[in-house]
């Protein structure tokens, strides 16, 4: 007989979602603790997350889940779920699958340095978005 007790989710209650629902989420490399992006999760995001140790997030532009690298192969393997101090952001530790986080092909999202009042790239391209996805950078990434 198959065990139907449901996992407790009563964690996710203590969360401050905003007015749609979502939380920000920040994937942070579990090793080296370089940032690597930021997105969105509604509750069954992280519920899922936490299950599978694996990042899925809310696609608030297709309006759906989106599992980290389904399209990339950039898959983002979850060994920690933070809350901070206001419960209104998640910190993921993950290792990121391939080394690139970013659609643009980059490790991190945040490869731009502001400098002289310029923003200005400091991150190289590990690979071209065309050879990812076959098309410039897709935000599915």
């Amino acid at each position: 007989m198959q065990d139907t007790t449901a996992i407790p989710t009563d964690w996710l209650d203590e969360i401050k979602w905003d007015n749609q629902g979502l939380v920000p989420a920040i994937a942070q490399d579990a090793a080296s603790g370089d940032i690597l992006m930021m997105a969105w999760m509604n509750r069954e995001a992280l519920e899922l997350t936490a299950a599978e140790n694996r990042a899925i997030y809310w696609s608030r532009s297709r309006g759906k889940l989106w599992r980290k690298g389904e399209s990339s192969g950039h898959v983002q393997q979850v060994s920690e779920i933070r809350l901070d101090c206001d419960a209104d952001v998640i910190v993921l530790k993950i290792e990121q699958l391939g080394g690139i986080a970013c659609h643009t092909g980059r490790r991190s999202c945040f490869y731009r340095r502001l400098e002289d009042g310029q923003w200005v790239s400091v991150e190289p391209v590990l690979k071209d978005p065309d050879a990812i996805y076959g098309h410039k950078g897709d935000p599915s990434a």
